[in-house]
């Protein structure tokens, strides 16, 4: 099961004196150039009652620094026929902006100003904006959205008070809004470092001279001390799912049809079975031709969609699944059939024709991440941040070849037990 791509001896990977690691992969392909940037930060930094940082800083990166006027950033990239966003997650921030590659110097210029130079320009008017967009991105993507805060509250029904992943990505509301100008700036002299970031770029230029411009931009930017730990940021024992008690919860909300949750604590991104539980979500949901879909969906016609997944997180994932429950149906005859269908995936293995799909599938994802420029410097930046490694790009298919069917057995077995599931109900307000 070879990719049939090989990256790791074209790539360059280098660590500036600052602590900045830097990964370099020419392609000359396409006259672009994709510049990458990811910050280990995310809301699992944050701690309770000061959530939404990591998020906000997403948006406040793109409101100028000493050297790039408010909205300059994205009109500077638009103006050579460049893209440039970010995104954050509970582990990490990045950005990102794909170029024309004689535009590269561009790209990595308005990197490191708002790296190096972002508070000088950060003042209390340009926050108190960016506090009113992300409060109005909540009301329309979680608050006044239909099941917009089953996954909020699915996360604080599964982790304990004070788990870093208890609270949400985009922060809650009143903490958004009492965030003061000095913790920002506090939380940004601590993460948003040198020494606390991977640097990538994918793309038409020579590895030697691209080096020597990152070195002009970023290399005297100095590093900061390392950050206190925090309990917050300790990582668990592990998921224990035979000892931890099934918790259940109703949520009445504006949405015309039942949706069930069911969620529990699974392995990390960089544990040894993550790729089994990937391959086993694939295999049970992967699309129409998987077996719950046929079963609820097609021909019982329980379901209006199931699916079954993990979220990558670092230091453990969510495993969940999900039905939306079709017109019609009693909602508990609806999680019966669930549960019985995740039952017979803990006694035997997948159908040999389900699990070469499964491989098949993931197989094909991965050449798709890969084929563009941006996704494959946002994976490269991913396995040099949470791996060491961004050569390890060329062996994760054979990560997921080693797996067996035995293997997604035992996953289940171990991980999804229906008997002590998280249970979250999404309800029409009407319903009895």
């Amino acid at each position: 099961m070879k990719a049939g791509l090989e990256f790791a001896s074209r790539l360059v990977q280098e660590r500036l004196d600052n602590g900045l690691r830097v990964v370099l992969l020419p392609d000359r392909s396409r006259p672009l150039v994709s510049v990458n940037i990811w910050y280990h930060v995310g809301s699992k930094n944050e701690s309770p009652g000061h959530t939404g940082f990591a998020h906000l800083f997403e948006h406040m990166l793109f409101q100028g620094s000493q050297n790039v006027g408010t909205n300059d950033h994205f009109a500077l990239i638009q103006q050579v026929g460049g893209v440039a966003n970010g995104s954050t997650s509970y582990d990490c921030t990045n950005y990102y902006e794909t170029l024309p590659s004689q535009c590269l110097e561009l790209g990595l210029w308005l990197e490191s100003d708002r790296m190096g130079f972002l508070l000088p320009a950060l003042d209390e008017a340009k926050l108190q904006n960016q506090k009113d967009v992300v409060m109005n991105e909540r009301r329309q993507r979680v608050d006044n959205q239909p099941y917009g805060r089953a996954f909020e509250i699915l996360h604080e029904l599964l982790y304990p008070k004070g788990h870093p992943y208890r609270w949400p990505v985009i922060g809650y509301m009143d903490d958004i809004a009492a965030t003061t100008l000095a913790e920002v700036h506090e939380f940004f002299t601590t993460h948003y470092r040198p020494d606390n970031a991977v640097l990538t770029l994918v793309g038409d230029f020579e590895p030697h001279a691209a080096l020597q411009l990152v070195r002009k931009y970023f290399e005297e930017l100095p590093a900061g001390p390392k950050p206190p730990a925090t309990p917050s940021l300790e990582a668990p024992e592990g998921p224990q799912p035979s000892s931890a008690p099934s918790v259940r919860h109703e949520l009445r909300d504006a949405v015309n049809l039942p949706r069930l949750y069911l969620a529990w604590r699974g392995p990390a991104l960089t544990a040894g079975d993550w790729p089994a539980g990937n391959l086993y979500s694939v295999a049970t949901s992967g699309g129409k031709s998987s077996p719950l879909y046929r079963d609820l969906v097609l021909e019982h016609e329980i379901a209006q969609d199931v699916y079954v997944g993990m979220m990558p997180l670092e230091l453990e994932s969510t495993l969940m699944a999900v039905m939306t429950v079709r017109p019609g149906v009693d909602p508990t005859q609806a999680e019966k059939a669930l549960l019985d269908r995740l039952r017979d995936w803990r006694v035997s293995p997948p159908h040999p024709g389900d699990f070469e799909r499964a491989q098949n599938k993931t197989r094909v994802a991965h050449l798709h991440e890969v084929e563009s420029f941006e996704s494959r410097a946002d994976l490269l930046s991913l396995f040099a941040t949470h791996y060491g490694d961004a050569a390890l790009i060329d062996s994760e298919l054979e990560r997921y070849a080693k797996v067996t069917p035995n293997d997604m057995l035992e996953f289940a077995h171990r991980y999804q037990d229906p008997e002590r599931a998280v249970t979250l109900w999404v309800l029409p307000e009407e319903s009895s």
